[in-house]
């Protein structure tokens, strides 16, 4: 099933992102380490804590997506977002579902 174009959109941008800063700065969007003009002296993250990172952002913006989208396909957006290397089961895990398997909201903010 294909993604809708907010999915897509969104897979784009956080694959597009340099993430092994995260900790440290804030940053535009479509942020790259190699263009910034002051590089901070802090180390950039691993290779690992950058993939945690940008899995987090995945999985979140994800559990949004599917509560919006009943035909959205988790591990389609996944792949689109560059997150590589968890296994089927893992990629579904990382989301909030009732017991019928459908994606839950978020609770209301306070």
């Amino acid at each position: 099933m294909a993604l809708s174009r907010l999915a897509r959109e969104f897979a784009a941008e956080i694959a597009n992102h340099d993430w092994s800063d995260a900790t440290e700065r804030l940053d535009r969007a479509g942020h790259r380490r190699e263009w910034d003009s002051k590089v901070s002296g802090e180390p950039p993250l691993t290779v690992k804590e950058t993939r945690c990172v940008k899995t987090n952002v995945m999985w979140v913006t994800a559990q949004v997506l599917g509560h919006a989208d009943p035909n959205f396909d988790i591990h389609e957006f996944a792949r689109l977002c560059g997150v590589t290397g968890l296994s089927p089961l893992s990629l579904e895990n990382g989301l909030r579902r009732d017991p019928n398997g459908n994606y839950l909201q978020a609770p209301p903010v306070a």
